[in-house]
């Protein structure tokens, strides 16, 4: 079985959450990443892709422009 490798890209900066802005795990993921199983790297996979979608929905949501009330 082949062994899931690292979604590392090299563009580590962790936000205020502990979170990579470049892998989206989460620092004890990253930490603990060579002792996991294949599933338990799957695992960290599928919420990294839920983060990222949340991460740039919230992006998104903050850069809309308002309309202007008067």
């Amino acid at each position: 079985m082949t062994e899931i490798s690292s979604p590392c890209i090299r563009n580590c900066c962790l936000n205020a959450e502990d979170v990579c802005l470049g892998c989206f795990r989460t620092i004890t993921e990253i930490c603990a990443w060579t002792s996991y199983t294949n599933k338990e790297r799957e695992n960290v996979l599928a919420k990294c892709g839920s983060r990222q979608l949340d991460m740039m929905d919230k992006q998104e949501k903050s850069t809309k422009v308002q309309p202007n009330s008067k």
